[in-house]
């Protein structure tokens, strides 16, 4: 039912793509992608946030950040977003969507998981716990 997932954040280089490889680890039969609201279109995934995925032994290949489109949201099954505002803007961009963009953070009480670019390792750490928690739960869910 829910086989084209699709994460965004803001610049596609931290927390979407962390969750994009989360995801597609503990769901190897989906198809799982990411994108950005304002991409750094074609930066590969931020270095510290690499350094702190791969520590906690999450494979992380070459990734090209792209920028979110209104095609995209369409193609996707379910769109997970790491801000509430971001629902705002997917809503903009292609008010279809709607009903199938939820937060990554669903189901802890609408957690948001804040940006972490250009902060401390620490910040990076909290954040990627974050990611890891939530796509552990949103894994149980779309695999039923």
């Amino acid at each position: 039912m829910f086989n084209n997932i699709l994460v965004v954040c803001v610049g596609n280089i931290c927390r979407s793509p962390t969750a994009e490889f989360f995801l597609n680890r503990l769901l190897p039969n989906k198809t799982v992608h990411s994108a950005g609201l304002g991409a750094l279109v074609d930066k590969d995934m931020d270095a510290t946030a690499r350094k702190i995925a791969e520590h906690h032994q999450l494979e992380c290949p070459t990734h090209r950040a792209r920028q979110l489109t209104a095609a995209l949201c369409r193609e996707a099954d379910i769109i997970l977003v790491m801000e509430k505002r971001h629902k705002e803007s997917i809503t903009r961009l292609a008010p279809e969507a709607r009903g199938k963009t939820f937060l990554l953070g669903q189901w802890q009480q609408e957690q948001e998981v804040p940006d972490p670019y250009k902060k401390s390792p620490e910040a990076f750490e909290h954040v990627y716990q974050l990611i890891a928690h939530n796509c552990e739960l949103w894994a149980s869910k779309l695999d039923e």
